[in-house]
């Protein structure tokens, strides 16, 4: 859902709250057809070099098409600061509505967060609806979102980014009336009374979605005997491609941005203690805190792994920015002390590599190139195991297969003699898998 201060066409679905059907309206999942929403968008930020620009202006561009908008004009616009009432200032925006009216817009997509009164003031000022970055970064996430958790999480920060802008709905919301009908308290306007609904809606989304934090915390602590890694970086670096050459999988990898919500976890090798992989949201400049703070279940992957790959696309002449906004981004969820390996994908694209100054472990890739990814996942698997495994000597029975069977199944054996009896096997393996070897031993009569 897009939120505007004029009448647009997905409007004509806002219930009045005299219907009685906001619950209907709340429990809306997909995002409207935006096929006739004619998009101009405006990039706009500081003083910047001009790749800086049109890294900005293409970064937007890609959000405002994956949220469906038909976009039939753009521009670029330097500020050195935004202007209180409407951020552009009323002569340049007064410019930029008529350069979108000449292209036939009936939307005006600003790169820049605005608050529900600069929201208002450019719309009153232009005629156009507007959309700021929060919205349409919102309306992609929506799109995209296909889990339990993520719904529940994109309908919480929607609803939060909705509740001080309900007068933005392009309804009569002043209306009083008394109490008795539909639900409305003595004297309560509409906006009051949509917002009471609202809040008690967010109420039940955040507890049902603390059962779902819960469920994930629960999934989380049964592979505590397994090394974790976690794909972290900016949105469209290419972590799902790079998942799928590394672990065999077949999950979709289109070139759109917020592709993955969901976190999905594969096995990445079984030898000598799982490994597993997990492949998680990404990040993205200017990210809506209230996004990061919804998606707090899905980076928890990332919070709790025992190395972060750190993937960045060496072809965007920004990557720089992106790893320094990856980082800032792990920093704000409690990743920050974390181990690292960055990971520098796309190389395929690349003609001359640039100088690469990073501290710490790295590696230059491409998903494509199977050489580059079978020597990534080698190093992935022993900086994730570094200072994690444990070795220990167990003589086991012929008889005590079960045993053997976990040992195999867990751990990596290094030497293995045999006598009359049994097996004597050197192996190595998590901490956590170890110890479960030793305990069935135990139980088997086994010998350390």
């Amino acid at each position: 859902m897009q939120f505007h201060s004029l009448p647009v066409p997905e409007h004509d679905e806002v219930p009045l709250a005299d219907d009685g059907q906001l619950e209907s309206l709340l429990d809306k999942r997909e995002v409207p057809d935006h096929a006739d929403s004619l998009a101009y968008v405006v990039s706009v930020g500081p003083p910047a070099t001009e790749i800086q620009r049109e890294a900005r202006l293409a970064e937007i561009l890609g959000l405002a098409e994956a949220n469906g908008h038909a976009v039939v004009g753009h521009e670029m616009l330097v500020l050195a600061r935004p202007h209180a009432r409407t951020h552009l200032g009323p002569g340049i925006a007064a410019e930029v509505a008529e350069r979108a009216r000449a292209v036939g817009a009936t939307l005006l997509v600003l790169d820049a967060p605005l608050s529900p009164s600069q929201t208002r003031n450019l719309e009153d000022l232009t005629g156009l609806a507007v959309s700021d970055r929060e919205v349409v970064i919102l309306g992609v996430f929506l799109r995209h979102a296909s889990s339990r958790a993520a719904r529940i999480q994109v309908q919480i920060a929607q609803l939060e980014y909705l509740r001080p802008r309900i007068r933005g709905l392009g309804l009569d919301m002043d209306q009083q009336a008394g109490g008795g009908n539909y639900g409305r308290g003595a004297g309560e306007t509409a906006s009051e009374l949509l917002a009471r609904q609202i809040d008690d809606r967010l109420v039940r989304l955040k507890r049902a979605f603390a059962k779902v934090e819960r469920s994930e915390a629960q999934r989380r602590k049964h592979r505590h005997g397994t090394s974790r890694i976690a794909l972290v970086g900016y949105t469209n670096a290419g972590k799902t491609s790079l998942m799928n050459a590394l672990s065999g999988s077949e999950l979709s990898a289109r070139s759109r941005p917020f592709e993955t919500l969901d976190t999905t976890t594969r096995a990445l090798t079984r030898h000598g203690g799982e490994v597993l992989i997990a492949d998680t949201v990404g990040f993205i400049r200017d990210l809506p805190p209230r996004l990061l703070a919804s998606f707090s279940t899905t980076l928890a992957e990332a919070r709790e792994a025992d190395l972060l790959a750190l993937v960045v696309d060496l072809s965007d002449p920004e990557w720089p920015m992106h790893l320094e906004t990856t980082t800032a981004q792990l920093d704000a969820i409690g990743a920050g002390e974390l181990p690292r390996f960055v990971v520098f994908n796309k190389a395929d694209r690349v003609e001359t590599r640039p100088e690469l100054e990073v501290e710490g472990p790295h590696a230059v890739v491409s998903a494509h190139d199977a050489t580059s990814v079978d020597a990534l996942r080698e190093r992935l698997v022993a900086a994730a195991r570094e200072e994690k495994l444990v070795t220990e000597t167990l003589w086991v029975p012929w008889a005590a297969q079960r045993v053997s069977q976990a040992l195999y199944a867990s751990c990596r054996v290094l030497d293995t003699q045999a006598d009359d009896d049994g097996l004597t096997l050197t192996f190595q393996g998590p901490p956590a898998a170890v110890a479960r070897v030793l305990q069935l031993g135990e139980e088997a009569g086994c010998r350390r």
